[in-house]
């Protein structure tokens, strides 16, 4: 199986993706030491400011996914890409709490519009029988990248000098940039036709079937900061591992996505197969969450090592099922020439759970030990199984809405 995308728009979708992933991966490992050792910021306010540019994310998500369906997707994406080269840019510039709070609404804004814009243009330049292996080998390309840039940001925080946080600031910028003039190298998006009257200019936003499906992809969701943040946290306070096991547990995650999931999206080709596959999604990291609370069983180093990383293997093939099964069923219940609003709504879950899973996760794992663990793979699990329910109210939904016949409606004067 090709590591690459067929030529045409999806490789360059992808490899736009790879170098900004690049920049994103080494900015994500030096910027929290960045802005408490050469900003000055307390690690609370680096928290709190990370958590309010967040929530702007989720706000300004649908809005921009809006704006790429009224003036194209891809005119909008490049102009996001810029934006949030713009963004990363002012992190050099900031002396206080509220220039970086500004900074990073800013940034996650940006972020999460050409997050929502970049998906509008796939569904455009893609046919729907291929969006989602496409979107599959964009999260190789990212997974890739943030790997190789988080590489470079630990030589940044081995030098640990202002010069060297710079540089990587300066990589980021500069991914942004490229990715920008990359896009440009696609054929060109018209904007979606004008609204009807009477249509609502956010309809995703009275869309009650697309929420329901949107909330129970965000349940799911948690397991990205479930990795990052609360099985590192897990193996250091409640397990005998050896401290490299954070290191091993976070490589084999990267390295599966990388190698695996666009194989584990080929066997997603309906809205069927989708539900089914984020249903088994469920089950697997129900099950990965009981094995991370068997490792604190009083068990030695390297017992403890290994049933880490069996949890871990558990944990990634339910990731990458669980994104599978959510592409699918975000794009085919998306109207067409909504994709950019709709992306942006479900998107916005990604946000919302970089800014309350930290405090949620951290709260049942190391708080609740076992029965906390339960608890998220029960949440796991639950969702895993209302999404099959909730995807075929959207399909019956989308079924009555066809065959309402249409009306004309007499223009205000």
């Amino acid at each position: 199986m090709s590591v690459l995308p067929q030529p045409g728009p999806p490789r360059v979708l992808a490899l736009a993706q790879l170098i900004n992933s690049f920049g994103d991966g080494a900015f994500y490992v030096t910027s929290a030491l960045y802005f408490t050792r050469v900003v000055g910021l307390s690690a609370t306010e680096v928290g709190f400011g990370l958590t309010v540019g967040w929530a702007a994310g989720f706000l300004a998500s649908v809005p921009l996914g809006a704006l790429a369906d009224r003036r194209g997707p891809k005119g909008t994406a490049v102009a996001l890409a810029l934006a949030t080269a713009v963004a990363v840019g002012a992190f050099v510039f900031i002396g206080s709490f509220v220039a970086f709070v500004l900074a990073a609404c800013v940034y996650a804004s940006m972020q999460c519009g050409l997050s929502a814009a970049r998906q509008a243009l796939l569904a455009a330049l893609v046919d729907q029988a291929s969006r989602t292996a496409t979107r599959a080998y964009l999260q190789s390309s990212t997974n890739a990248g943030l790997a190789v840039g988080a590489a470079l940001g630990g030589l940044a925080l081995y030098a640990d000098t202002r010069a060297a946080y710079l540089a990587v600031f300066v990589v980021d910028f500069a991914g942004f940039v490229v990715a920008a003039l990359l896009l440009l190298r696609l054929p060109p998006t018209p904007p979606a036709p004008a609204r009807t009257t009477g249509e609502p200019r956010l309809a995703v936003l009275r869309d009650k079937p697309y929420a329901l499906v949107s909330l129970l992809n965000l349940v799911m969701q948690l397991h990205i900061p479930m990795i990052g943040l609360a099985i590192p946290l897990w193996i250091v306070q409640r397990t005998q591992a050896p401290s490299w096991t954070v290191s091993a547990l976070l490589v084999l995650n990267t390295v599966s996505v990388v190698l695996f999931q666009v194989r584990v999206a080929r066997r997603v080709t309906s809205l069927t197969t989708a539900s089914r596959t984020v249903r088994y999604a469920g089950v697997l990291l129900l099950a990965s969450c009981g094995v991370f609370a068997l490792s604190a069983a009083g068990t030695g180093p390297w017992t403890a090592a290994l049933i880490l990383l069996g949890a871990a293997a558990l944990q990634a093939l339910g990731e990458m099922m669980q994104a599978s099964g959510a592409w699918e069923i975000s794009f085919a219940l998306a109207p067409d020439g909504k994709h950019g609003q709709y992306q942006g709504f479900f998107g916005s879950g990604f946000a919302v759970a970089r800014m309350i899973g930290p405090l949620v996760l951290t709260t049942l794992v190391l708080s609740g030990g076992t029965l906390g663990w339960l608890v998220l793979g029960g949440a796991f699990l639950t969702a895993g199984l209302a999404m099959g329910p909730a995807v075929r109210w959207a399909t019956a939904e989308r079924s009555l809405e066809a065959d309402v016949p249409e009306v004309l409606v007499t223009p205000r004067r």
